[in-house]
Order: structure tokens, then sequence, then C-alpha cells
């Protein structure tokens, strides 16, 4: 059980907007987490930083910032070093944190470094002609994922099965981020677990009707299904929250935040991606989960105010 004493009555900034591609679904979350706030009875007003400075912000009036936002500085430690300098305390993952988890690449070699599974990559630039990218990725095997070295919401992801297709999947990645990242599809099963600090909620299997978790699979699919009941052997599931938890550690991640894996044939998880500032829409994994572990909304954003002021108290 998930401890929550947040006192009531705090004033809180939700920030969400922001300029990233995922503004949208900063904007869903941050109004998901406004009411949640008030309807654990703080006062909570949006800010969205696209709209104000957050150095002219007036701070002072205010206990604590939540963070909604996604992706771009939002959520690659450019906006958690300013709150840090200005003294704000914020929800969640610090600014190397954030910095280290939103980097595909880098999270990986942070988990090599580490022993946490994940698959090998390649990592290639906008300034990568056709054949760099052939002889780049001549020792990867078909079918292949294509990502934005940078991005969430999974935008930009795609699958090929063949070179050409791996051509167009890394221009259409290269049109959101100047990096992109191709690694080798595994065939498996997709789920998802969100962690409090490091205590995991319940584990949650994504079925996308596709094979692909993409935006639209994500956001979008009336189709996309979310399983508790997977059937795993006890034993397997242990492993998947033992990889999730072992990432989260590996980044040094705070807060909540929600891990991605893939469980292969053979039973073996290896680690997608970390987010340091998971969703909070209707749509989003974490929420669902922690409403499966008997946290519903504004019990979840409790215990996030709460982590982030008691983290404050520690760095004061």
């Amino acid at each position: 059980m998930v401890h929550v004493s947040t006192q009531a009555g705090l004033r809180v900034v939700v920030l969400a907007g922001g300029d990233s591609p995922e503004r949208p679904v900063s904007l869903a979350s941050g109004e998901q987490v406004a009411a949640a706030l008030a309807q654990a009875g703080h006062r909570a007003d949006i800010c969205d930083p696209a709209a104000e400075s957050l150095e002219a912000f007036p701070w002072t009036e205010y206990d604590a910032c939540f963070l909604a936002l996604h992706g771009g500085a939002g959520e690659d430690g450019h906006v958690q070093q300013r709150l840090a300098t200005l003294g704000v305390p914020f929800t969640g993952s610090d600014a190397r944190a954030s910095r280290l988890a939103m980097c595909k690449s880098a999270s990986k070699e942070r988990l090599f470094q580490v022993g946490v599974p994940t698959q090998p990559y390649v990592l290639l630039h906008q300034a990568d002609s056709a054949a760099d990218i052939a002889s780049k990725t001549a020792s990867l095997r078909f079918p292949v994922i294509v990502k934005p070295d940078s991005q969430g919401s999974s935008l930009g992801l795609g699958i090929a099965r063949t070179g050409d297709e791996l051509q167009s999947a890394v221009r259409a990645a290269l049109a959101i981020d100047p990096f992109v990242i191709v690694e080798p599809f595994i065939v498996g099963r997709e789920f998802t677990v969100a962690i409090l600090g490091r205590q995991t909620l319940p584990l949650l299997e994504i079925v996308a009707p596709a094979g692909l978790f993409d935006y639209e699979a994500k956001y979008e699919s009336a189709i996309t299904e979310y399983r508790f009941d997977t059937g795993l052997l006890p034993e397997t599931v242990a492993d998947i929250e033992h990889a999730a938890v072992a990432a989260a550690e590996a980044l040094n991640t705070s807060g909540l935040v929600r891990v991605d894996l893939i469980l292969d044939r053979m039973a073996r998880p290896w680690i997608l991606e970390v987010n340091t500032i998971p969703g909070m829409t209707p749509h989003s994994l974490a929420p669902k989960a922690a409403a499966r572990g008997g946290m519903n909304l504004a019990a979840l954003c409790e215990w996030m105010l709460e982590d982030c002021l008691a983290t404050s108290e520690v760095l004061q």
C-alpha cells in the first residue's frame, strides 16, 4: 500500500503545454492533474511555459510545481534545471535524470554499464545519407524499430522490414528529431511498469492492434487493449518488475516513472525506455496502473506532491 498524507490546501502550479510535439498530450495531462489536485483540496493553477516566463512567474505565491510537460525542454531536464535554480520544489526526477532518460541512446549506454537488459542500437543523424543509413545499420537484421532519440509518446515510431522501409521510417523520425536510433524488433509481449519511487504498481500488458504501440495506438485507437490479467507466472512478473526497478535505479529517477519493456519468447524482459513524466490523460497507463493498485488520480497526484515536498526538504 502506498502511503499518502500530504496536507490539504496547498497552492500548486501545474506546468502544462510547452512547445514540444507532445503539447496536446501535455495540455490533456495538465487538465486532469489540476482537476485531481482540486478534488484533493488544493488550489491548482495551470501555467503554460510557452506563454509565460518561468523566471518572471510569481513562485513565492505557491508551495510547489507539478510537472505535466511531455517532450522537449519540459522533459529533457531544461525546465527542471530552471526550477531548481529558482528554488521551486517540483514533482518527478531532477535535471540530470530527466536528461539521461529522455535521450534513448544515452539511457541505453547507462543500462549497458550496469547490466540492465536492453537491445543494441545504431544512432543515426539527419546529416546521414541513404548510403550512410544502409551502411550503419547493416549489422541489424530486419525487422527493426526506428525511433527519434529524444521524443516521447511514441511519436515518430516506425517498424521497417526492408531497406526501403528503413529509409522511409528514418526520414519520418528525423522530421521531429535530428537523431534517430534503430534497434532490433523483438517478437514478444509488451508491458509497462509504473513505479512510485522504487515501488511498483500493478503490471500492465499492452496489446496494440497492429503489434506496434505507436502514437495512434496510444492516444487515438479504440481497440488497443490493456490487460492486468496477464496469465504470467509469478516469477516472470517478478523478473519484469526487477528489470523495471533496476532501470529506474540506473537512471536515478525520482517520483512517478513508467518503464516500458518487451518480454521475448524466452520470457526475457528487455527495457525499451524509461519515461520520467508519464502521461496523466484518460488514456494514460500510469493512472490505470495506480487505479488498479487502489489509488485514484487524486491519490496518485497527492503521492507525487508529497514526494516532491519531502525531497525538497531533504535538499534544503
